[in-house]
């Protein structure tokens, strides 16, 4: 490769000094990731946002929003690129409704050069993900896959491609999960492949054609760019999704500095970057290459997509016309139930519930099979109780609005302990954090101070229940707010481990729960018990 070694502490040296003698090409790196169908703006929750709130200003993202940074920042720069880490399916009911065709008009529009296939683009499997690709005016990259089997896919989904910008070519090449085929529905025909391994096969085809500035479109997590920058020489930028993160060099919530530099097995280094998700930033990476395609320079910040950002007119109109029709899902009869489905609020944080065990039950039902023992759900996500007779989709989205997400990790029955205890600390105050629970019983009281308050603390095996084992790991599903440290759960975010946090959306897993029960009758038990 005609890439030439350059130390950390070169490019230090060369940074800080003036990178004119090295500095023969500039290039603007604008990129989104894990967008999951954020259309519209969302509230700071990541959920939808009223139309009274995103008129003050209250809200963030939305396409109208992203389109006018995006122009603003291609403005500012000689050469500019737009990619995308993968994860534009699923989210919200414009991909429920639309599948891929909302998302491909959209990003059409806003422009983008290229995408790589994040998982849950294979959510509905290849043929709606080939109906994706061939509305985009922009290729959709995959590298660490064999397709060859796949009818829908074969020859049209390449791994890498060259484009041009300001007389430069530049190499794309997409990466998804090696696990895609655990995380959706990519089919029988399709095997993924270690992600080192084929960014390095494809990297060394580019550089055989004279291509020296090689992006990766990675839609797989953090942690594993960083192993791909280490393991695949020839690259210089990753571009990543899959793991929501959040790179920054000015806040204290960012995993890590934009951009996370990393040296390459060749010596030369890697500029890593994510911005966060849901259209909420826009990365904008600023990166100087040498006549060898080495990087000198590279700086930059994610952009915060919020309320002071002008929405594009245009797009407004658009969207809201796209938005009508969707109306008809929420009026979709999905279920029956044989009476009400009760959901006080006073009741739901404070003890057993019937939405409670509903909700926590379905989201047991659906991730036991994976080895999943315990649900949790925290009673302030339950919004609305259910009338008896039909259950509209709309009902099921009212009572969870927030488009939480299942989120499925393993953690130590002390640290199960230490949730509920989390969970039952301000009952007296009516919070939200309440724990609806399934495959679990508990008992707690309130007389006792916050933090020792839990006790009797019980895990379902086969058909009984046997006392929970501190030092034990559990299967573990709650939403990705919980998990994510919300309502005082901070535990299952530091502590949980083999975490995913992007499964099937909370809403559609209850719709399709109760589905399945042929008339559901609301109950409740004794897996809560107030002393």
């Amino acid at each position: 490769m005609n890439k030439r070694f350059l130390s950390a502490a070169v490019l230090s040296m060369t940074t800080a000094l003036s990178t004119a003698a090295f500095a023969d090409y500039s290039l603007t790196i604008l990129h989104t990731n894990d967008f999951h169908s954020r259309i519209e703006p969302i509230s700071k929750y990541d959920s939808s946002c009223s139309a009274e709130d995103n008129a003050e200003g209250k809200c963030f993202g939305g396409t109208a929003r992203l389109d006018t940074v995006i122009k603003d920042r291609r403005a500012a720069s000689n050469n500019a690129i737009l990619v995308d880490g993968g994860d534009q399916f699923q989210g919200t009911l414009f991909y429920t409704y639309y599948k891929g065709k909302a998302a491909a008009e959209f990003m059409n529009k806003l422009g983008y050069d290229a995408m790589t296939v994040g998982n849950h683009e294979f959510d509905d499997g290849p043929e709606i993900l080939r109906g994706f690709m061939d509305s985009v005016d922009f290729p959709v990259l995959m590298s660490n896959a064999d397709v060859s089997g796949e009818p829908q896919l074969a020859d049209v989904l390449k791994p890498s491609i060259v484009i041009e910008r300001g007389g430069e070519k530049i190499g794309l090449i997409g990466l998804t999960p090696q696990d895609t085929d655990e995380l959706a529905s990519p089919g029988p025909n399709i095997t993924f492949s270690d992600p080192v391994e084929a960014v390095t096969k494809e990297a060394e085809k580019l550089a055989a054609e004279g291509v020296n500035k090689i992006i990766v479109l990675s839609h797989s997590g953090y942690k594993v760019d960083q192993k791909v920058a280490a393991g695949a020489p020839g690259i210089d930028v990753i571009v990543g999704g899959h793991s929501n993160t959040y790179l920054s060099n000015t806040s204290d919530k960012a995993e890590g500095p934009y951009p996370t530099m990393i040296d390459g097995p060749d010596g030369t280094p890697t500029a890593i970057v994510q911005a966060y998700a849901y259209g909420k930033f826009l990365g904008e990476l600023n990166v100087t290459f040498d006549d060898n395609g080495v990087i000198t320079e590279a700086a930059g910040e994610p952009i915060i997509i919020d309320g002071q950002v002008v929405e594009n007119p245009e797009l407004v109109a658009r969207i809201k016309a796209l938005a009508e029709p969707l109306d008809e899902i929420r009026q979709k009869v999905v279920a029956q139930a044989t009476a009400p489905i009760g959901a006080d609020r006073e009741v739901c944080r404070a003890k057993v519930c019937e939405m409670g065990v509903l909700v926590a039950d379905a989201m047991l039902e659906r991730v036991k099979d994976q080895g999943v023992q315990i649900a949790v759900q925290n009673g302030g996500g339950l919004r609305a109780a259910i009338d008896g007779g039909e259950i509209t989709m709309g009902e099921v989205l009212t009572v969870l609005p927030f488009q939480n997400t299942l989120s499925t990790f393993e953690l130590k029955g002390s640290d199960v302990i230490a949730a509920l205890e989390n969970g039952v600390s301000q009952v007296e105050e009516g919070a939200g954090r309440f724990p609806q629970v399934a495959g679990l019983k508990y008992s707690f009281d309130a007389a006792k101070p916050a933090g020792e308050r839990i006790s009797d603390v019980m895990v379902q095996e086969g058909d009984s229940f046997v006392p929970l084992d501190p030092e034990k790991v559990y299967g573990v599903v709650s939403n990705n707010y919980m998990r994510g440290g919300g309502d005082g759960y901070d535990i299952f975010e530091t502590n949980g481990m083999n975490a995913y946090d992007f499964g099937p959306d909370l809403a559609d897993v209850v719709s399709e729960y109760l589905a399945a029960q042929n008339g559901y009758t609301a109950y409740t038990d004794d897996r809560i018990t107030v002393k």
